[in-house]
Protein backbone atom coordinates (compact mmCIF):
# COMPACT_ATOMS: atom_id res chain seq x y z
CA UNK A 1 0.00 0.00 0.00
CA UNK A 2 1.50 3.33 -1.02
CA UNK A 3 1.76 6.04 1.64
CA UNK A 4 -0.82 8.76 1.18
CA UNK A 5 -0.56 10.81 4.31
CA UNK A 6 2.30 13.15 3.41
CA UNK A 7 1.43 16.61 2.08
CA UNK A 8 3.16 18.59 -0.66
CA UNK A 9 5.21 21.53 0.62
CA UNK A 10 3.33 24.81 0.55
CA UNK A 11 5.70 26.20 -2.07
CA UNK A 12 4.82 23.48 -4.55
CA UNK A 13 2.81 24.32 -7.66
CA UNK A 14 -0.90 24.17 -6.95
CA UNK A 15 -2.08 21.94 -9.77
CA UNK A 16 -2.49 18.26 -8.88
CA UNK A 17 -2.19 19.19 -5.22
CA UNK A 18 -4.92 18.10 -2.85
CA UNK A 19 -5.67 19.85 0.41
CA UNK A 20 -6.23 16.48 2.03
CA UNK A 21 -5.10 13.11 0.68
CA UNK A 22 -8.00 10.91 -0.37
CA UNK A 23 -7.81 7.32 0.70
CA UNK A 24 -8.97 4.75 -1.83
CA UNK A 25 -9.13 1.00 -1.88
CA UNK A 26 -6.11 -1.29 -1.88
CA UNK A 27 -5.97 -1.42 -5.70
CA UNK A 28 -5.74 2.32 -6.26
CA UNK A 29 -5.51 5.62 -4.46
CA UNK A 30 -6.63 9.05 -5.50
CA UNK A 31 -3.81 11.04 -3.89
CA UNK A 32 -0.11 10.29 -3.58
CA UNK A 33 1.89 12.95 -1.75
CA UNK A 34 -0.87 15.33 -2.85
CA UNK A 35 -0.76 14.30 -6.53
CA UNK A 36 -4.26 13.39 -7.66
CA UNK A 37 -4.75 10.54 -10.12
CA UNK A 38 -6.59 7.28 -10.61
CA UNK A 39 -4.73 6.48 -13.86
CA UNK A 40 -2.99 3.10 -13.92
CA UNK A 41 0.15 4.59 -15.50
CA UNK A 42 0.37 7.19 -12.75
CA UNK A 43 -0.05 4.49 -10.12
CA UNK A 44 2.98 2.73 -11.62
CA UNK A 45 4.92 5.99 -11.40
CA UNK A 46 3.94 6.38 -7.75
CA UNK A 47 5.38 2.91 -7.11
CA UNK A 48 8.65 3.86 -8.81
CA UNK A 49 8.88 7.12 -6.85
CA UNK A 50 8.36 5.32 -3.58
CA UNK A 51 11.07 2.76 -4.39
CA UNK A 52 13.68 5.21 -5.64
CA UNK A 53 13.09 8.00 -3.11
CA UNK A 54 15.26 6.59 -0.31
CA UNK A 55 18.16 5.73 -2.60
CA UNK A 56 20.83 8.13 -3.85
CA UNK A 57 20.05 7.39 -7.50
CA UNK A 58 19.67 10.27 -9.93
CA UNK A 59 16.15 10.62 -11.32
CA UNK A 60 15.29 11.97 -14.77
CA UNK A 61 11.66 13.10 -15.14
CA UNK A 62 10.36 13.30 -18.70
CA UNK A 63 7.06 14.68 -19.94
CA UNK A 64 5.29 17.50 -21.71
CA UNK A 65 4.99 20.93 -20.14
CA UNK A 66 2.29 21.06 -17.49
CA UNK A 67 2.29 17.35 -16.61
CA UNK A 68 3.57 17.88 -13.04
CA UNK A 69 7.30 17.17 -13.24
CA UNK A 70 8.12 19.45 -10.32
CA UNK A 71 5.50 17.77 -8.15
CA UNK A 72 7.12 14.40 -8.81
CA UNK A 73 10.50 15.91 -7.88
CA UNK A 74 8.99 17.21 -4.65
CA UNK A 75 7.51 13.79 -3.93
CA UNK A 76 10.93 12.17 -4.41
CA UNK A 77 12.45 14.64 -1.98
CA UNK A 78 9.62 14.37 0.55
CA UNK A 79 9.91 10.57 0.70
CA UNK A 80 13.72 10.55 0.64
CA UNK A 81 14.11 11.41 4.31
CA UNK A 82 16.96 13.76 3.43
CA UNK A 83 17.45 16.52 5.99
CA UNK A 84 18.39 19.29 3.57
CA UNK A 85 16.23 21.47 1.36
CA UNK A 86 14.73 20.91 -2.05
CA UNK A 87 16.29 23.59 -4.26
CA UNK A 88 14.67 24.08 -7.71
CA UNK A 89 16.61 25.58 -10.63
CA UNK A 90 15.06 26.41 -14.00
CA UNK A 91 18.01 25.96 -16.34
CA UNK A 92 16.10 27.49 -19.25
CA UNK A 93 15.18 30.70 -17.46
CA UNK A 94 18.68 31.73 -16.33
CA UNK A 95 21.24 33.08 -18.85
CA UNK A 96 24.30 30.85 -19.33
CA UNK A 97 26.75 33.42 -17.94
CA UNK A 98 24.72 33.59 -14.73
CA UNK A 99 23.67 29.95 -14.45
CA UNK A 100 27.18 28.69 -13.66
CA UNK A 101 27.44 31.07 -10.70
CA UNK A 102 23.89 30.20 -9.62
CA UNK A 103 24.70 26.50 -9.59
CA UNK A 104 28.23 26.44 -8.21
CA UNK A 105 28.69 29.82 -6.49
CA UNK A 106 31.46 32.38 -7.05
CA UNK A 107 34.31 34.17 -5.33
CA UNK A 108 34.50 37.91 -4.77
CA UNK A 109 35.87 39.68 -7.83
CA UNK A 110 35.61 36.62 -10.08
CA UNK A 111 33.60 38.66 -12.63
CA UNK A 112 32.12 42.11 -13.03
CA UNK A 113 29.49 42.63 -10.37
CA UNK A 114 30.82 39.93 -8.03
CA UNK A 115 31.21 42.28 -5.08
CA UNK A 116 31.19 39.43 -2.58
CA UNK A 117 31.52 35.66 -2.44
CA UNK A 118 28.35 33.65 -2.78
CA UNK A 119 27.46 29.98 -2.45
CA UNK A 120 25.58 28.27 -5.28
CA UNK A 121 22.41 26.20 -5.42
CA UNK A 122 24.32 22.93 -5.01
CA UNK A 123 25.69 24.08 -1.65
CA UNK A 124 22.24 25.36 -0.68
CA UNK A 125 20.92 21.85 -1.37
CA UNK A 126 23.64 20.10 0.65
CA UNK A 127 22.14 17.04 2.39
CA UNK A 128 19.01 17.65 0.34
CA UNK A 129 17.86 17.59 -3.28
CA UNK A 130 18.46 19.85 -6.25
CA UNK A 131 15.84 19.88 -8.99
CA UNK A 132 17.29 20.85 -12.39
CA UNK A 133 14.30 21.69 -14.55
CA UNK A 134 14.64 22.14 -18.33
CA UNK A 135 17.99 20.38 -18.19
CA UNK A 136 18.12 20.16 -22.00
CA UNK A 137 18.61 23.95 -22.15
CA UNK A 138 21.95 23.75 -20.32
CA UNK A 139 24.95 24.74 -22.46
CA UNK A 140 27.61 22.14 -23.40
CA UNK A 141 30.12 23.95 -21.17
CA UNK A 142 27.92 23.62 -18.10
CA UNK A 143 27.00 20.05 -19.01
CA UNK A 144 30.67 19.13 -18.59
CA UNK A 145 30.81 20.79 -15.17
CA UNK A 146 27.58 19.13 -14.07
CA UNK A 147 28.91 15.73 -15.12
CA UNK A 148 31.98 16.31 -12.93
CA UNK A 149 29.78 17.22 -9.97
CA UNK A 150 27.73 14.05 -10.43
CA UNK A 151 30.86 11.92 -10.59
CA UNK A 152 32.97 13.56 -7.87
CA UNK A 153 30.34 15.12 -5.57
CA UNK A 154 32.34 18.34 -5.50
CA UNK A 155 31.65 21.83 -6.86
CA UNK A 156 34.15 24.46 -7.94
CA UNK A 157 32.89 28.03 -7.43
CA UNK A 158 33.55 30.47 -10.26
CA UNK A 159 36.93 32.16 -9.75
CA UNK A 160 38.03 29.65 -7.12
CA UNK A 161 40.82 27.07 -7.12
CA UNK A 162 39.24 25.02 -4.36
CA UNK A 163 36.58 22.33 -4.47
CA UNK A 164 33.70 22.09 -2.02
CA UNK A 165 32.24 18.71 -1.07
CA UNK A 166 28.46 18.42 -1.47
CA UNK A 167 26.01 15.67 -0.62
CA UNK A 168 23.18 16.38 -3.04
CA UNK A 169 20.52 14.20 -4.63
CA UNK A 170 20.00 15.29 -8.26
CA UNK A 171 16.58 15.18 -9.91
CA UNK A 172 16.46 16.54 -13.47
CA UNK A 173 13.54 17.14 -15.82
CA UNK A 174 12.89 18.06 -19.43
CA UNK A 175 10.04 18.18 -21.93
CA UNK A 176 12.43 17.39 -24.79
CA UNK A 177 13.47 14.03 -26.21
CA UNK A 178 17.00 13.76 -24.82
CA UNK A 179 17.88 10.85 -27.10
CA UNK A 180 17.18 13.11 -30.08
CA UNK A 181 19.14 15.91 -28.41
CA UNK A 182 22.11 13.55 -28.00
CA UNK A 183 21.91 12.49 -31.65
CA UNK A 184 21.83 16.15 -32.70
CA UNK A 185 24.94 16.87 -30.63
CA UNK A 186 23.16 19.30 -28.31
CA UNK A 187 23.33 17.13 -25.21
CA UNK A 188 26.25 15.05 -23.95
CA UNK A 189 25.68 11.32 -24.19
CA UNK A 190 27.68 10.56 -21.02
CA UNK A 191 25.63 13.10 -19.04
CA UNK A 192 22.39 11.67 -20.41
CA UNK A 193 23.22 8.18 -19.14
CA UNK A 194 24.41 9.60 -15.83
CA UNK A 195 21.14 11.46 -15.32
CA UNK A 196 18.72 8.75 -16.39
CA UNK A 197 19.66 6.18 -13.76
CA UNK A 198 15.96 6.04 -12.94
CA UNK A 199 13.82 7.56 -15.73
CA UNK A 200 10.24 8.57 -14.94
CA UNK A 201 8.06 9.46 -17.94
CA UNK A 202 4.84 11.27 -17.11
CA UNK A 203 1.91 10.66 -19.45
CA UNK A 204 0.11 13.71 -20.88
CA UNK A 205 -3.32 14.43 -19.41
CA UNK A 206 -5.09 13.22 -22.57
CA UNK A 207 -3.72 9.72 -21.85
CA UNK A 208 -4.75 9.65 -18.20
CA UNK A 209 -8.16 8.03 -18.46
CA UNK A 210 -10.67 9.42 -15.99
CA UNK A 211 -8.29 11.97 -14.47
CA UNK A 212 -9.76 14.95 -16.32
CA UNK A 213 -13.09 14.54 -14.51
CA UNK A 214 -11.40 13.93 -11.18
CA UNK A 215 -9.08 16.92 -11.49
CA UNK A 216 -11.72 19.25 -12.93
CA UNK A 217 -14.07 18.60 -10.02
CA UNK A 218 -11.23 19.04 -7.53
CA UNK A 219 -10.12 22.32 -9.11
CA UNK A 220 -13.70 23.63 -9.26
CA UNK A 221 -14.32 22.92 -5.57
CA UNK A 222 -11.03 24.53 -4.60
CA UNK A 223 -11.49 27.58 -6.84
CA UNK A 224 -15.03 28.12 -5.54
CA UNK A 225 -13.82 27.98 -1.95
CA UNK A 226 -10.87 30.26 -2.65
CA UNK A 227 -13.09 32.87 -4.28
CA UNK A 228 -15.61 32.62 -1.46
CA UNK A 229 -18.24 31.88 -4.07
CA UNK A 230 -21.16 29.46 -4.15
CA UNK A 231 -20.41 25.75 -4.40
CA UNK A 232 -20.30 25.00 -8.12
CA UNK A 233 -20.94 21.73 -9.94
CA UNK A 234 -20.46 20.64 -13.54
CA UNK A 235 -23.22 19.41 -15.80
CA UNK A 236 -22.56 15.98 -17.31
CA UNK A 237 -22.24 17.60 -20.75
CA UNK A 238 -19.42 19.83 -19.51
CA UNK A 239 -17.53 16.90 -18.01
CA UNK A 240 -17.89 15.05 -21.30
CA UNK A 241 -16.54 18.04 -23.24
CA UNK A 242 -13.62 18.40 -20.84
CA UNK A 243 -12.84 14.70 -21.12
CA UNK A 244 -12.89 14.80 -24.91
CA UNK A 245 -10.56 17.81 -25.23
CA UNK A 246 -6.88 17.01 -25.86
CA UNK A 247 -5.38 19.45 -23.29
CA UNK A 248 -2.14 20.40 -25.09
CA UNK A 249 -1.21 22.43 -21.99
CA UNK A 250 -1.95 19.41 -19.78
CA UNK A 251 -2.95 19.78 -16.12
CA UNK A 252 -1.75 23.38 -15.92
CA UNK A 253 -4.11 24.34 -18.75
CA UNK A 254 -7.01 22.51 -17.10
CA UNK A 255 -6.42 24.20 -13.76
CA UNK A 256 -6.28 27.66 -15.28
CA UNK A 257 -9.46 27.10 -17.28
CA UNK A 258 -11.40 25.84 -14.26
CA UNK A 259 -10.28 28.84 -12.23
CA UNK A 260 -11.54 31.13 -15.00
CA UNK A 261 -14.87 29.29 -15.06
CA UNK A 262 -15.25 29.55 -11.27
CA UNK A 263 -14.52 33.29 -11.27
CA UNK A 264 -16.95 34.10 -14.09
CA UNK A 265 -19.75 31.66 -13.23
CA UNK A 266 -23.13 33.22 -12.47
CA UNK A 267 -24.98 30.05 -11.46
CA UNK A 268 -24.31 26.98 -9.35
CA UNK A 269 -24.42 24.62 -12.32
CA UNK A 270 -21.63 25.06 -14.87
CA UNK A 271 -23.03 24.44 -18.35
CA UNK A 272 -21.46 24.20 -21.80
CA UNK A 273 -21.92 27.93 -22.35
CA UNK A 274 -19.17 28.53 -19.80
CA UNK A 275 -16.64 26.66 -21.93
CA UNK A 276 -14.54 28.46 -24.55
CA UNK A 277 -15.18 27.50 -28.16
CA UNK A 278 -11.91 25.61 -28.53
CA UNK A 279 -13.01 23.22 -25.77
CA UNK A 280 -16.57 22.84 -27.03
CA UNK A 281 -14.80 22.22 -30.36
CA UNK A 282 -17.30 21.54 -33.07
CA UNK A 283 -15.02 19.51 -35.28
CA UNK A 284 -14.93 20.35 -38.94
CA UNK A 285 -17.01 17.93 -40.93
CA UNK A 286 -15.28 15.97 -43.64
CA UNK A 287 -17.12 16.43 -46.89
CA UNK A 288 -17.16 13.19 -48.87
CA UNK A 289 -17.67 13.60 -52.57
CA UNK A 290 -20.51 11.45 -53.78
CA UNK A 291 -19.55 9.72 -57.04
CA UNK A 292 -22.28 7.08 -57.05
CA UNK A 293 -21.76 3.52 -58.17
CA UNK A 294 -19.88 4.54 -61.28
CA UNK A 295 -17.25 7.13 -62.07
CA UNK A 296 -18.30 10.35 -63.82
CA UNK A 297 -18.06 10.25 -67.60
CA UNK A 298 -15.11 12.60 -67.57
CA UNK A 299 -13.43 10.70 -64.71
CA UNK A 300 -11.92 12.12 -61.51
CA UNK A 301 -8.49 13.30 -60.44
CA UNK A 302 -7.63 10.47 -58.04
CA UNK A 303 -4.44 12.02 -56.65
CA UNK A 304 -6.08 15.39 -56.09
CA UNK A 305 -9.01 13.87 -54.20
CA UNK A 306 -6.70 11.77 -52.03
CA UNK A 307 -4.55 14.83 -51.30
CA UNK A 308 -7.58 16.88 -50.34
CA UNK A 309 -8.98 14.11 -48.16
CA UNK A 310 -5.66 13.61 -46.35
CA UNK A 311 -5.28 17.34 -45.77
CA UNK A 312 -8.79 17.51 -44.34
CA UNK A 313 -8.21 14.58 -41.98
CA UNK A 314 -4.89 16.01 -40.78
CA UNK A 315 -6.51 19.41 -40.22
CA UNK A 316 -9.30 17.83 -38.19
CA UNK A 317 -6.82 15.88 -36.07
CA UNK A 318 -4.70 18.97 -35.42
CA UNK A 319 -7.78 20.97 -34.46
CA UNK A 320 -8.98 18.26 -32.07
CA UNK A 321 -5.57 18.07 -30.40
CA UNK A 322 -4.98 21.80 -30.22
CA UNK A 323 -2.12 21.60 -32.73
CA UNK A 324 -0.25 18.85 -30.87
CA UNK A 325 1.37 16.78 -33.62
CA UNK A 326 2.15 13.78 -31.44
CA UNK A 327 -1.46 13.52 -30.27
CA UNK A 328 -2.76 14.10 -33.81
CA UNK A 329 -0.55 11.29 -35.11
CA UNK A 330 -1.99 8.99 -32.45
CA UNK A 331 -5.55 9.85 -33.53
CA UNK A 332 -4.72 9.08 -37.16
CA UNK A 333 -2.80 5.90 -36.29
CA UNK A 334 0.34 7.35 -37.91
CA UNK A 335 3.92 7.63 -36.78
CA UNK A 336 4.67 11.18 -35.68
CA UNK A 337 7.48 11.48 -38.24
CA UNK A 338 5.09 10.40 -41.01
CA UNK A 339 2.54 13.01 -39.95
CA UNK A 340 5.19 15.75 -39.76
CA UNK A 341 6.33 14.94 -43.29
CA UNK A 342 2.75 15.04 -44.58
CA UNK A 343 2.18 18.40 -42.85
CA UNK A 344 5.29 19.82 -44.53
CA UNK A 345 4.46 18.33 -47.91
CA UNK A 346 0.92 19.68 -47.87
CA UNK A 347 1.95 23.09 -46.59
CA UNK A 348 -0.17 22.82 -43.45
CA UNK A 349 2.49 24.20 -41.09
CA UNK A 350 1.33 27.77 -41.57
CA UNK A 351 -2.22 26.76 -40.67
CA UNK A 352 -1.31 25.96 -37.08
CA UNK A 353 -1.23 29.08 -34.94
CA UNK A 354 -1.61 30.01 -31.29
CA UNK A 355 -4.54 32.23 -30.37
CA UNK A 356 -3.21 34.68 -27.83
CA UNK A 357 -6.67 36.11 -27.32
CA UNK A 358 -8.13 32.81 -26.13
CA UNK A 359 -4.81 31.53 -24.81
CA UNK A 360 -5.33 28.26 -26.62
CA UNK A 361 -3.96 26.65 -29.79
CA UNK A 362 -6.23 26.31 -32.79
CA UNK A 363 -6.04 25.39 -36.43
CA UNK A 364 -7.11 27.70 -39.21
CA UNK A 365 -8.46 25.71 -42.18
Amino acid sequence: MLPNSVQVESSAPSFLSAAQPVSAGPLRQTSFIGIISECREMQKIFNVVEKVARTKSTVLILGESGTGKELIARAVHKLSGRQGRLVPVNCGAIPEEILESELFGHEKGSFTGAISSRIGRFQMADCGTIFLDEIAEMSPKLQVKLLRVLQEHKVEPVGSTRFVDVDVRVVAATNKNLIEEVKAGRFREDLFYRLQVVPVELPPLRERSGDVRLLAQHFLARASKSAGAMELTFSEEVLTRLSNYAWPGNVRELENLIERIAVLSESEKVTEDALPEYVRGVAAECNVIEIGDTLPADGIDFNQLVEQFEAKLIGMALQKTGGNKKAAARLLRLNRTTLVEKIKKKGLEEQVEVSLEEDAPRVIL
